[in-house]
């Protein structure tokens, strides 16, 4: 297959920074859209897989699931989308589509694995998939996503990857008007919870184990604020809320939210702790609870979800940075220094 030469940036093995390296994307194929990368998010995962910390990192390493550009060429069968369109590629760029998950619009499921933007297999080149720090990327059309118009493209970006990564617990789950919801952790997934539960019409409340993020809180949507430390403020929640998204990557006791779930409420965690986390058996059998996890969205209901972002105007807290500042950026992502994603400005890979 022919191939074409880009730019991008990434890393050649789990202890080296990322440098600008040229990579290749196949030409489309009739069912491919080729896109101009505008703008890529950073995800946590991005650092995790670029240092090998899930095991399994394929190197060179391109990283980047957060991606929203506009469409420069089209293969002759394609037939939903143009070139000029805005689109987003998220976590996925397919998937077997025979199983019953993938018919069932659950391709993050896909009983052989679904195919990664990075680090997966790539039928088309017999090599592994490269993500969207790079100049462009070339989708099959069925796993691409249209991005609302009225929505600021760079703060978007992060909606394929946390801003997905939230809204199917909660849709999944039924939060709505009439519902108390719990989310734990305020950063780069809880502030998308935040802002989703509340355009759900949930009461929504925020635990977070800083006094100073109440304000914080508030300012994105919560209702109340509680300060999960205080073990006073934390008995005041007992038994009353329907559902909690648990947000948070570090080590924390569940059993504490557990407690606050009312009968046949659940918790949903997004987050991933390194370590497990131990749940005790009365925790979740007084009362029927359940505790459970949850990934992205299948196509369909990540395109859900930007539809109902662009009608709720939501878009992520971000900060835009160029491309050579990515391991800058790695860094101060360890330490939480950042409100709450970042965000690459694509154009400075020039």
């Amino acid at each position: 297959m022919d191939v074409n030469s880009i730019k991008a940036y990434g890393t050649q093995a789990a202890d080296a920074p990322l440098n600008q390296l040229n990579i290749n994307r196949r030409y489309v194929t009739p069912h491919d859209v080729q896109i101009d990368i505008l703008y890529c998010g950073v995800c946590h995962s991005d650092l995790h897989t670029a240092r090998n910390e899930w095991p399994g990192t394929i190197y060179p390493c391109v990283p980047g699931h957060e991606i929203v550009g506009r469409i420069v060429s089209v293969g002759n069968h394609v037939t939903k989308f143009k070139v000029g369109d805005l689109v987003g590629v998220g976590c996925i760029v397919d998937s077997c589509r025979e199983c019953e998950y993938c018919k069932d619009g659950l391709e993050q499921y896909c009983e052989p694995g679904m195919i990664g933007t990075y680090n997966s297999p790539d039928k088309h080149l017999n090599t592994h998939t490269f993500g969207g720090y790079s100049e462009n990327i070339v989708v099959d059309e069925n796993y691409v996503l249209r991005i609302p118009e009225n929505l600021d493209l760079a703060a978007a970006a992060p909606l394929l990857c946390a801003g997905i990564t939230t809204y199917s617990p909660l849709r999944h789950w039924n939060v709505g008007p009439g519902k108390k919801v719990g989310i734990v952790g305020i950063g780069g997934l809880g502030h998308m919870g935040i802002k989703i539960a509340k355009a759900m019409g949930a009461h929504v409340v925020a635990f977070t184990t800083s006094a100073s993020k109440f304000a914080e809180a508030k300012r994105l949507g919560a209702d109340e604020v509680v300060l999960s430390k205080d073990e006073q403020q934390m008995a005041a929640y007992r038994g009353k809320l329907h559902f909690i998204l648990d947000a948070v990557s570090a080590e924390h006791d569940i059993n504490a939210y557990l407690s606050l779930l009312r009968v046949d409420g659940s918790l949903a965690l997004v987050g991933a702790p390194e370590h497990p986390l131990p749940v005790a058996a009365f925790s979740v059998i007084m009362g029927r609870k359940s505790f459970a996890g949850s990934a992205i969205g299948g196509i369909a209901e990540t395109q859900e979800m930007l539809d109902f972002c662009g009608k709720h105007n939501i878009t992520a807290d971000i900060e835009l940075i160029n491309i050579q500042n990515i391991n800058e950026a790695y860094e101060r992502l360890l330490k939480g220094d950042v409100k709450y994603r970042f965000v690459i400005n694509m154009a400075s890979l020039s």
